[in-house]
């Protein structure tokens, strides 16, 4: 089942039916104690909605905040390798793939987070930015995976590469995140066989296509959750993107009017378009 948020309500789909939530907090039901559980049951005691077909989807987000993880896919390591050896940063990258402790870094809080056909942003100092498509885990107060969604993790290639130590600023700024279109709700890891697609479309036309799936992820994701929250709490629960397994040649970097599609199987696709 897909959790919706909207401006107004909280939708649940389950078999091509939405369900109009009595609920209107996303915070309390991401620290409800089997939210699967709980939508459930609502959908067996409810009677589908049609209010959805008009409403616009926000981004699935209210107090949670948004961590990122780095070099889990080999085809990350590479590229982040390739883009910082003249700043002498290849080798960090290079180790932190084969080390036990995962690379995490805080992306966003809700307010910098793109919804579904809504604008995300480049930096104005930048001249080569990207789209990375990522697996997100929603997580919730207790450490536990919840759910799932799509996020694109917008980033400035050249401010990082330039050196390592400027990743904040290449990856955290004013709608640096998208997240939705909704939130797939389920307590099993998703199959490794997942494929993660990614398009960019400049002037109506593909200008970059490729695909991926969950069998390149190197990290266990309750891993990377488990690092995460080491001395770290959580009190609304939080998202977690684990890393990209797409990069687009060194020649590409987004334009203004850009649309950014990435689709991943049993959740959707999240559009966004390029201010």
């Amino acid at each position: 089942m897909i959790l919706y948020r909207t401006a107004d309500a909280l939708y649940v789909e389950h078999e091509s039916k939405y369900y109009r939530l009595f609920e209107t907090s996303l915070d309390a039901l991401i620290g409800h104690d089997n939210l699967h559980a709980h939508l459930t049951g609502h959908i067996a005691k409810s009677s589908p909605s049609n209010d959805l077909i008009n409403d616009r989807l926000k981004a699935p987000i209210e107090h949670q905040e948004v961590w990122a993880s780095g070099v889990t896919y080999y085809s990350s390591r590479r590229a982040r390798i390739a883009e910082s050896k003249d700043a002498g940063g290849g080798d960090f990258y290079d180790r932190v793939y084969t080390a036990e402790r995962p690379e995490l870094f805080f992306k966003a809080v809700a307010h910098k987070v793109a919804g579904p056909d809504s604008l995300v942003k480049i930096r104005r100092d930048a001249t080569w930015s990207v789209p990375e498509p990522e697996l997100t885990l929603l997580i919730n107060p207790r450490a536990e995976i919840i759910g799932y969604t799509v996020g694109n993790d917008m980033s400035s290639r050249d401010i990082e590469g330039t050196n390592p130590l400027y990743l904040p600023q290449a990856k955290v700024y004013d709608r640096s995140c998208a997240l939705g279109p909704g939130l797939l709700i389920r307590s099993d890891p998703m199959p490794t066989t997942t494929q993660i697609k990614l398009d960019i479309l400049r002037s109506n036309q593909i200008t970059f296509s490729a695909t991926t799936t969950l069998a390149e992820l190197k990290r266990d994701p309750k891993t990377l959750v488990e690092y995460l929250f080491r001395d770290h709490s959580f009190p609304f629960g939080c998202f977690l993107l684990t890393g990209t397994g797409i990069v687009p040649p060194d020649s590409l970097t987004l334009a203004s009017k850009d649309e950014i599609q990435i689709t991943i199987e049993g959740i959707g696709t999240l559009t966004n378009t390029v201010e």
